[in-house]
């Protein structure tokens, strides 16, 4: 059942993905799929929609006709348990006649502030009272702060349990983000170096060339904190942080995501401004085209303190990483689309060679998880025709290259894995409580002072120059994320 099949995340991430399961082959052909939103449609013009929505994506029309005749719609209020009765009655009539053995997903696709109202009529209204399996998908943003995630965490576990609720980030989806794992622990070259013995820091950016849209009413109680450092930031940097598990089963994975939140130094009041920059970006220009201000976006404010860039500073206080600096970044309205991990490393004790009389540059890992996929080292070699004279050298690896396009979506690969009851890849509530108390503390400073120099940074750049001054005074520098594609590899 997917509450809020009308909307924009339905149409354009959720109907695509179940079509291309479903074309894979990992649907059977008992499911049945009810769209639950409040406008009245009829079940002929919601399966036109879901057509419509899968051509619109995909291009592709095989079995189409098939695929739409499993969807169902139902015109639904959210807080009238009659809604909630005939939703159930069209639930077990679809139960008996695909033989489904009461087995439900509730996907909420929609406004946040209903989903503890929708999980406690749920349970309620009798949805929940199957001989089969239930699960919950949750949406991002899990609360505001940590108190409303506790709030909406203690309605949601009234209905489900924990091992039940699969809070959803499609980050955690991306092919390149669930590779970290493999790229760590299968590969001996790396692993026994992953410590603070042999790397110097790690950088993990975020950028886009988007302004925030439509989304301006939003992004105004959001920012960039809440928006991507809370959730996908966080996800990345436990997965590089980790311990490894001593099997990769749900259960020993999260504990080891949680035990890296755990141990990442607190930040707190005057403190926040020696290890956070925010930013907001002004007008600009972005592939030739002039673009508005942030403060003259639709539903922003004109004197806004809400923040479209935030960089940072982590310390992990533990054996592994004590020293390391994970620095993160992100920001929309900048130089480029890019998602790239660097993870640099020490420079070896005595440097016998040069690069034109330039001291030879650090070895890199550049993991790069969109828009391209792929894997890049960065090693020193012998110039070919030189005396000792070395150069950089790029070995890559691009997952287009191997696999053509057929990379699967994020949202395809956590919607299997929840139909298949993996949650290794969603986010346990001792993880999204931990990450919402340390970015409390960072809002908190942030929200009772006025930063003056809003905006203080050109849109199509990459962000404001404290950001460089953050890893300057580290004796770092960012590493520039074009510079780093996997096309400019040779």
């Amino acid at each position: 059942m997917i509450f809020g099949a009308t909307g924009d995340l339905a149409k354009r991430k959720l109907f695509p993905s179940i079509y291309r399961l479903f074309e894979r082959g990992k649907l059977a052909e008992r499911f049945a799929v009810i769209g639950v939103a409040r406008r009245s449609l009829s079940n002929d013009e919601f399966q036109h929609s879901v057509k419509e929505s899968v051509l619109s994506a995909l291009g592709k029309d095989k079995n189409i006709d098939e695929f739409i005749s499993h969807f169902y719609y139902h015109s639904h209020d959210v807080t009238n348990s009659s809604s909630y009765l005939s939703l159930k009655t069209m639930a077990n009539d679809l139960d008996k006649h695909y033989r489904l053995d009461g087995n439900r997903i509730f996907y909420l696709a929609m406004a946040p502030e209903f989903f503890g109202t929708i999980a406690l009529h749920l349970k309620s209204d009798g949805l929940t009272d199957v001989s089969g399996f239930k699960r919950l998908v949750i949406e991002k943003p899990f609360g505001h702060n940590l108190e409303s995630a506790k709030e909406l965490n203690k309605q949601i576990t009234t209905a489900f349990s924990e091992d039940e609720v699969y809070r959803i980030d499609h980050y955690l989806g991306k092919e390149m983000v669930r590779n970290i794992e493999v790229i760590r622990f299968a590969n001996a070259i790396f692993e026994p170096l992953w410590n603070n013995r042999y790397i110097s820091n790690i950088q993990i950016t975020s950028s886009e060339t988007l302004g925030v849209e439509e989304r301006g009413r939003y992004y105004e109680t959001s920012g960039a904190l809440r928006d991507m450092v809370q959730n996908h930031m966080m996800q990345m940097v436990s997965l590089l942080a980790m311990e490894p598990p001593i099997r990769l089963t749900t259960d020993e994975v999260r504990s080891e995501k949680v035990r890296v939140f755990r141990a990442i130094r607190s930040v707190e009041g005057d403190q926040v401004q020696d290890y956070f920059v925010r930013g907001q970006y002004d007008e600009g220009t972005i592939n030739g085209k002039k673009v508005m201000r942030y403060r003259d976006e639709q539903m922003v404010d004109k004197e806004s303190n809400t923040e479209t860039f935030v960089a940072g500073k982590l310390m992990i206080d533990n054996f592994r990483w004590a020293g390391v600096p994970f620095y993160i970044r992100t920001g929309k309205r900048m130089l480029t689309k890019s998602t790239k991990i660097v993870v640099q490393f020490k420079d070896i004790p005595m440097n016998l060679y040069y690069q034109t009389e330039k001291m030879l540059n650090p070895n890199l890992l550049v993991i790069h998880i969109q828009p391209e996929e792929g894997i890049t080292l960065h090693l020193n070699a012998k110039k070919a025709g030189g005396h000792f004279d070395a150069q950089e050298v790029k070995l890559s690896y691009a997952n287009t290259g191997i696999n053509g396009m057929n990379t699967p979506e994020g949202y395809e690969k956590l919607l299997y894995d929840c139909m298949c009851g993996d949650a290794t890849n969603f986010t346990h509530w001792d993880e999204v409580a931990l990450s919402w108390s340390m970015v409390d503390k960072i809002s908190a400073v942030w929200e009772k002072t006025k930063e003056e120099s809003f905006p203080n940074y050109i849109s199509g750049t990459k962000g404001p120059k404290a950001a460089d001054e953050l890893l300057e005074k580290d004796g770092f520098f960012w590493w520039p994320v074009a510079d780093l594609d996997v096309e400019n590899c040779q």
